[in-house]
């Protein structure tokens, strides 16, 4: 069974728990049936205005039917339906248990917060942070712009989540569900980014792999590399290489295509931190336990779906 095989017959098996009738992704009814008509089925609640708001001024088709096609997050395997029902959550209370739970900060025994300043290594500087509910921000589809030239760079890359508010850091985390797991190759990065030599400054290491994999991605089949260097050059355009953590979220699935990823996920993440950018990755399995573990009183049903639909 391959990953995404695994995936899809995970989520269909949940949707038939559920007694969900499923479609085909294609109108009308055609196609692979991994799809719910209505977009509320797939999510643990509705879409808040804000969540709505932030995809509908996004690149894709997130939460409108186009003519021909379903919305995509109405698919039982629809990368931005995990996304939303993992972090929509925690918009109006208090951030920090998702953000624990995803490695971002340390948990002292007082029960006071600490933020990490240095993931991975030997003696992680740390220090105390005052959670503000109201301050912090978590929203969807964030752009940041890599270059002001509109006309050699018109599109600026979505970054899947984005907390701000909880620590002086920006906290920017790219999910992955079934997109590692296709047949779909994944591309390199174009030209024009490698002969911008001010994107590059500080980034010794992650222009070789560029160069690497430019044009054509070679290096990584199950890593798309290319859009999480995107996102670094466009973090670090609109912070300091100090103010922002870059998180890889991704789904793990058994047997080789999970091994295999873990691999190069693990191989970018040893090229990054030679340049001292501040990256991690954890697994939706390693959160969604971590939140059951550790928050689960006064979130039951939360964790009871997360549980539920993604363990």
């Amino acid at each position: 069974m391959t990953g995404l095989e695994f995936i899809k017959f995970k989520q269909q098996n949940w949707a038939s728990r559920k007694g969900f009738k499923l479609v085909g992704g294609t109108i009308p009814d055609r196609g692979e049936k991994n799809y719910l008509p209505n977009l509320t089925d797939n999510l643990f609640e509705q879409l808040s205005k804000e969540s709505l708001d932030c995809y509908n001024s996004g690149d894709g088709n997130e939460t409108k039917n186009s003519k021909t096609r379903l919305a995509k997050m109405k698919a039982l395997h629809s990368s931005s339906a995990i996304v939303v029902n993992l972090f929509q959550y925690w918009q109006k209370k208090d951030a920090y248990p998702i953000v624990y739970a995803c490695k971002l900060c340390a948990k002292h025994p007082s029960g006071v917060s600490l933020m990490i300043e240095n993931i991975g290594s030997k003696h992680p500087k740390i220090f105390s942070s005052a959670r503000n509910v109201s301050a912090t921000k978590i929203k969807f589809e964030q752009k940041f712009e890599i270059s002001n030239d509109k006309s050699i760079f018109p599109y600026s890359p979505n970054i899947d989540v984005v907390i701000d508010g909880l620590h002086p850091l920006t906290y920017a985390i790219e999910s992955k569900y079934t997109e590692p797991y296709s047949s779909r190759k994944h591309k390199g990065i174009g030209q024009k980014y490698i002969d911008n030599a001010s994107f590059w400054n500080g980034l010794s290491n992650l222009y070789e792999l560029a160069k690497e994999i430019c044009p054509d991605n070679n290096k990584f089949h199950y890593l798309d590399a290319a859009q999480l260097i995107k996102h670094i050059l466009g973090l670090k355009k609109n912070h300091n290489k100090n103010d922002f953590r870059l998180l890889y979220l991704w789904y793990d699935v058994i047997g080789q295509d999970g091994a295999e990823h873990r691999k190069e996920i693990e191989q970018f993440a040893e090229i990054v931190k030679k340049d001292n950018i501040k990256f991690s990755h954890i697994t939706y399995q390693e959160v969604i336990m971590k939140l059951t573990q550790e928050f689960y009183v006064g979130n039951e049903d939360y964790c009871n779906y997360l549980t539920d639909r993604y363990l």
